[in-house]
């Protein structure tokens, strides 16, 4: 049995532990709660977007597809997190992205990575995969529009130049604080909405659209043609950051429900440290006595 002193010393670190890991989960939930306003308040935005990107793209002829001549190859953006203490959340993320990669080069294309977040960054590192293209930035908040322009002007340039004739990104679909699950969305080319969906895990036929909503004609000015471009760069802008916006919340989630499960086994752990703490002072006062009356009964 160990000693005194070294269980008491346990229990203290366990405390301190579970003190942190307490602090963990509140700033997570309140950047969850955030995180989830911000999708919420978005979802009008990019679905109108949507509907009116499918319409243009969709009428009079209008082809969004890669140009002629394009390279056959994709730019896959991986969106982890720059943080750990989540779970399994990264870990399920980057397996996903993994199975996706495998999947795309089995089509016969050729890859061109972007990955987002220390964590996908480390993972290609070690696993020996080339990068093209990284983003770190280790702020609290993941999703920023900045952070969306980036990766979308990114997109649409190799896209334009025909050095890909694809682009997708894997991200974690945000479902509750206790449920994510990775997904690949392939954002270019433009699909009509129907064509495809959103798969989970490593599907690489996933749709664009986020509305089920009918197509509208709309009155355009000066030209469809002329407008195209300007509504593409927009939609492409907004569903990067809507992917962003769910990999926040789908983080926080899991680092919410990982500090909560972390904050339970730290009370476990002292309950344990505790009753062992005085089952062992409880037999040094054994001992002790059993000295003392050992003593008293030698001096008779």
């Amino acid at each position: 049995m160990a000693s005194l002193k070294a269980i008491r010393r346990r229990i203290s670190s366990a405390k301190s532990t579970q003190q942190i890991t307490r602090a963990l989960k509140l700033v997570s939930a309140a950047r969850l709660r955030r995180a989830q306003e911000a999708l919420t308040n978005s979802m009008p935005y990019s679905a109108a977007l949507a509907r009116v990107a499918d319409s243009l793209l969709t009428s009079e002829g209008i082809s969004a597809g890669p140009v002629e001549g394009a390279q056959k190859r994709s730019m896959l953006v991986v969106v982890a997190s720059d943080r750990g203490l989540a779970g399994g959340y990264n870990s399920y993320l980057l397996r996903a992205a993994e199975a996706t990669r495998r999947e795309i080069r089995s089509a016969g294309l050729e890859i061109e990575l972007f990955a987002v977040g220390k964590k996908a960054v480390d993972h290609f590192k070690r696993s020996g995969v080339p990068v093209a293209l990284s983003r770190v930035d280790n702020l609290p908040r993941l999703a920023t529009i900045a952070l969306a322009r980036d990766i979308a002007a990114r997109m649409l340039a190799d896209y334009s130049s025909g050095a890909i004739d694809e682009a997708g990104i894997v991200y974690t679909h945000f479902q509750s604080a206790v449920t994510q699950k990775p997904v690949y969305e392939r954002l270019l080319p433009v699909k009509p909405p129907g064509d495809a969906g959103i798969k989970e895990g490593a599907s690489v036929d996933a749709a664009t659209s986020k509305s089920d909503a009918p197509k509208i004609d709309y009155l355009v000015e000066p030209s469809r043609a002329e407008v195209v471009p300007v509504v593409l760069r927009g939609y492409l802008e907004a569903a990067v950051y809507h992917a962003l916006l769910e990999a926040e919340a789908s983080e926080q989630g899991a680092r919410m429900t990982a500090m909560d499960s972390a904050t339970n086994n730290a009370s476990d752990m002292i309950s344990s440290l505790t009753l062992e703490m005085n089952r062992a002072r409880q037999a040094q006062i054994t001992r002790e006595l059993m000295d003392i009356v050992g003593g008293a009964e030698a001096l008779r």
